[in-house]
């Protein structure tokens, strides 16, 4: 046994996972980009980028739940643009910007749950559902204005509706824009959004029922069902969760942008999924953990803001995440790979030594 296996074996489970490994890139990541572009190093400035890329984080640890299932939800985007426009018509129609919020959650989650029912109601592909929905959710954003104006809603002004059909709905109060653009001290608020999001679905995986039904579904769902697992509402439940936190991304994303459009997020969706995979989470389902996808959230996030801030146009940056995101898949085979015939060897060496303490 070489020493560099010893001291490896030496090292505590956590400091051995996935999520070690991500929090070392980051800081390699930082420390990089800093010393290439001093100013990048700059406390405030660190957290404040946080809030370019809040909602891409908030997305990806809804779909981390689908995908620990075996799912997939790429819908999530076009969910984002309905949920701001939701929230952009009602306030014009005159809810109170709170009620419009309400609104706009609901919408998400309705969206979501319309993903879960026919996922678990059909054999069809999660992929090929939510890619039809994708264009659904797109299409209702569009032509929602119209579809009021056609219903006789009014709005406060002359022009109705379709006059924000193709153009942003601005003028939201400061108290909703605020938790896009404000901070409580040092810390933006999107940031502590982000956090709760993060908090509160890790607890729902690793300290409920519902979260250890996600794993078992995603293990097996034929195993899952035959243990007693309600598989169905389970699905429709966690596919209903991922539309709302896509809802509260876009809220989060119209806040932080002062305005309200039906194609808000549209260009998340490469980031959105990078985060989840690259934060090992199996496409296959079974396993991943919230904290891997919010520290890849950040490494992604970090990322783009480093190389833009070095002069790399935005149209190579996706061929970059691209790249990264084949390179995670590649490195998260080779590591099970190794582990299990690292296992594997363990268990011979075991099983030898037992047969030789018989036969001595």
């Amino acid at each position: 046994m070489t020493e560099i296996t010893r001291s490896s074996r030496r090292l505590p489970p956590w400091a051995r996972s996935w999520e070690a490994l991500l929090c070392l890139a980051l800081v390699v990541e930082i420390a990089v980009l800093g010393a290439i572009n001093p100013a990048f190093l700059n406390f405030e400035n660190l957290l404040f980028s946080t809030s370019d890329f809040a909602h891409v984080i908030i997305a990806a640890i809804g779909l981390t739940l689908v995908i620990i299932t075996g799912g997939i939800d790429i819908s999530g985007v076009s969910v984002m643009g309905l949920a701001s426009i939701v929230l952009g018509l009602g306030f014009v129609a005159g809810v109170p910007i709170g009620g419009a919020m309400v609104l706009a959650l609901l919408a998400g989650a309705l969206a979501g749950a319309l993903n879960g029912v026919v996922v678990a109601n059909t054999d069809v592909n999660p992929l090929v559902i939510t890619l039809a929905t994708l264009f659904l959710f797109s299409g209702i954003a569009t032509g929602l204005p119209t579809l009021l104006d056609f219903l006789g809603f009014s709005a406060y002004n002359s022009g109705g509706f379709e006059a924000y059909q193709y153009e942003g709905i601005t003028g939201l109060p400061k108290v909703f824009t605020w938790l896009g653009t404000g901070s409580l001290g040092w810390v933006p608020l999107p940031l502590i959004i982000t956090v709760l999001v993060a908090l509160t679905a890790s607890w729902l995986l690793r300290a409920t029922r519902f979260g250890r039904f996600l794993y078992f579904i995603g293990d097996s769902v034929n195993v899952a069902r035959f243990s007693g697992v309600p598989v169905r509402r389970v699905l429709v439940a966690v596919y209903t969760l991922n539309g709302v936190t896509a809802a509260i991304a876009g809220l989060l994303l119209t806040a932080y942008f002062t305005s309200a459009r039906s194609d808000l997020g549209s260009e998340a969706l490469l980031n959105i999924i990078t985060a989840v995979v690259l934060g090992g989470t199996s496409i296959q389902g079974g396993s991943g953990s919230v904290l891997g996808t919010t520290l890849a959230g950040l490494v992604l996030g970090y990322l783009r803001q480093g190389l833009l801030s070095l002069g790399i146009t935005s149209d190579v940056i996706p061929v970059i995440i691209g790249g990264l995101l084949a390179g995670s898949v590649v490195l998260k085979i080779t590591l099970e790979k190794r582990r299990s015939t690292r296992a594997n060897r363990a268990a011979y060496e075991a099983g030898r030594s037992a047969i030789e303490t018989r036969i001595g």
